[in-house]
Order: C-alpha cells, then sequence, then structure tokens
C-alpha cells in the first residue's frame, strides 16, 4: 500500500464525522467481519456511522457483536463513504440506493477496478479484515474484543481457517494481535466454519447429490426448487463450494447456485497455480487466483454449459489430461 494513500485515507477518516461504510452482495464472513471491525472501530472513536449490507448478514455471522446495527440500504447525509471487501462498485448491489462516488475503497482482490477517489488495495494481504487490523491502529482507531472478534473471523473465513497458499507470517502475526485483544479463535472458527444449520446441510446433501465431473473439474448445481425444499432462506451455497474443493482429483471446482429473475451465481475455487479470477472477470465477476465468483443472467443449464466449456478448457491450457467423466 502506499504510503501516502494510506495518511490521505486516515485524515479523511478523522476528519469525517458522519461515515458510510458498505460491501458486497451475499456477504462472506470478511465483507461482515470488515464492516464490523472498521464501524464500530470508528463508532468507539466518536464517529456516526452507518454499515450496510444489500443482502444482510448471514445467519452464520449473526453471533458477531453489532451485527444487528447493519442495514439493508443506507439513509441520511453522510460526509464520507468506504466501500469494504469489493472489487467493482457494482458488487454493492442496491445498498448505496445511488450514493456518490466512494471516498475510500479497501480490497484485497486482484480484480479491484481502483473506483473510488482513494484506493487502498493489497493484492498480497489475505483478507480486507487482514489490511483493517493493521491500518484501523495506525490511523489511530484502536480495537476492542468486539471489532478484533470481527476482524479475525473475516481472517478465518477468507482463509477458509488459514488454509489458502497466501498465508504469510503477516497473517499469523496479525491474528495472533488479534487474539491478545480477545478474539476467541476456537469459538469464532467454529461458528463460522464448522457450524451449519439444518436446512444448509440439507440444501448440501441436493447438491451433493448431483456432483460431476470432467477432467479435473468438479461441479455441482443448487436450484430455486433445491432451496426451497431444503427450507433454506439464504441466496448463497452455505460454502459447499469449499467442500468441493476438498475432492481429491479436483484441480477446479465450480458450483452454480439459481437465483431469481433468471440469473445465475457461479463460484469458482482453484488448486495452487491455476488463475480462475481472470475467467470471473470474463462473465462480469472477479476475486482471486484461487477463489473468484459471478453472476450471470441465462437460463441454468446454459449458463452452466458455457461456463463448464471455458473452465475445462482453461485447465487444459495449464495442464492437458486424458478426459475421465463421471455424472
Amino acid at each position: 500500500m502506499i504510503d501516502t494513500v494510506v495518511a490521505s485515507a486516515g485524515a479523511a477518516l478523522h476528519q469525517a464525522q458522519r461515515i458510510l461504510l458498505a460491501s458486497h452482495i451475499r456477504p462472506d464472513g470478511d465483507a461482515i467481519g470488515s464492516l464490523l471491525g472498521m464501524g464500530l472501530a470508528l463508532a468507539a472513536a466518536g464517529k456516526q456511522v452507518q454499515m450496510v449490507s444489500s443482502d444482510g448478514v448471514p445467519s452464520s455471522l449473526q453471533h458477531l457483536p453489532g451485527s444487528e446495527l447493519i442495514a439493508y440500504r443506507a439513509q441520511g447525509d453522510f460526509d464520507m463513504l468506504v466501500v469494504l471487501d469489493s472489487s467493482d462498485l457494482s458488487r454493492v448491489g442496491s445498498a448505496l440506493n445511488g450514493y456518490r462516488e466512494p471516498d475510500l475503497n479497501i480490497d484485497h482482490h486482484v480484480t479491484n477496478l481502483n473506483f473510488a477517489r482513494l484506493n487502498l488495495v493489497d493484492t498480497s494481504a489475505a483478507a480486507t479484515a487482514e489490511m483493517l487490523a493493521i491500518l484501523l491502529p495506525r490511523w489511530g482507531f484502536p480495537l476492542d474484543q468486539a471489532s478484533a472478534s470481527a476482524l479475525l473471523t473475516g481472517m478465518i473465513t477468507d482463509t477458509i481457517g488459514f488454509r489458502t497458499s497466501n498465508i504469510t507470517p503477516r497473517v499469523m502475526r496479525t491474528a495472533a494481535g488479534l487474539m491478545e485483544l480477545g478474539a476467541d479463535l476456537s469459538a469464532l472458527y467454529f461458528q463460522a466454519l464448522t457450524q451449519r444449520s439444518f436446512e444448509a446441510m440439507r440444501m448440501w446433501g441436493a447438491g451433493l447429490s448431483k456432483l460431476a465431473r470432467q477432467d479435473g473439474v468438479v461441479w455441482t448445481v443448487i436450484s430455486l426448487e433445491d432451496r426451497k425444499h431444503a427450507g433454506y432462506s439464504g441466496r448463497d451455497d452455505a460454502d459447499l463450494v469449499n467442500i468441493l474443493s476438498a475432492i481429491k482429483g479436483a484441480q477446479i471446482s465450480v458450483i452454480f447456485v439459481e437465483q431469481p429473475d433468471n440469473r445465475i451465481k457461479i463460484s469458482w475455487r482453484a488448486q495452487p497455480g491455476l488463475d480462475v479470477s481472470a475467467l470471473a472477470l470474463r462473465f462480469g465477476g472477479g476475486g482471486h487466483p484461487a477463489a473468484s465468483g459471478a453472476e450471470i443472467e441465462g437460463a441454468l443449464i446454459e449458463v452452466q454449459n458455457q461456463v463448464l466449456e471455458e473452465t475445462i478448457q482453461l485447465l487444459r491450457q495449464h495442464h492437458p489430461i486424458v478426459s475421465e467423466s463421471s455424472q
């Protein structure tokens, strides 16, 4: 991160009194953890803070202190607008209700479009929450147990429990610092990554029953009917894609989640050495080399065929493979 931009961002935050924080649709642990970590720290310093997420807070993250403060839509006037963990402004969805250009963009995605007046994008960071755990104290906004717990949750979830290839000594030192502030690593890990609702597990069953593979690509589909039958109220896959990535021989894992209004959410996971972020970008999405996503308009089977064709082609460019398929 460029020191002059860091300094300018810190000065702007201190000058502002009413600060709006927003993150991306279908929020994960890094999105919610970053919102709460920054929001609670700013509020403790006397700032008027509003945190927004157009899809609310997933049930797996509602245990975090302050999660009830996150609204679906922004209301009122603000001195400063900050977007967190979003590679482009469209990822924020309807939460901002047409508010002006963001003042500050804090993110770690390699596909970030630098869409704000000030852009703090560190692609070496394992999570936006890791960046904030370092930046907030540097800016003079101390962390407490609640904000540290939120930020540690963001780091846990985006690294799948510190198992991704971008783990560095800095990540572990930052996590240790948050633990020293009272964040309970084992409890936060269980609540964010291990514990699942009965309805989410029923939906997993539907997805796993349709598991398929070709070459080194493994995929499945979750339809609107699957979610309805399971009683699962979320619009995501409840992290099933991370289970697919553990399948032996799976170089790339893909999950297709049908959305209302003829749209399909796609998530990719790739083994180290493969980059699916450019593939996601071609479909209007983005993310990391090893974990990316996109949302496409179209019929489920048509989107599935198109995405799988390009995904398999990407893998073949890296590793010529003798075809093996099972559906």
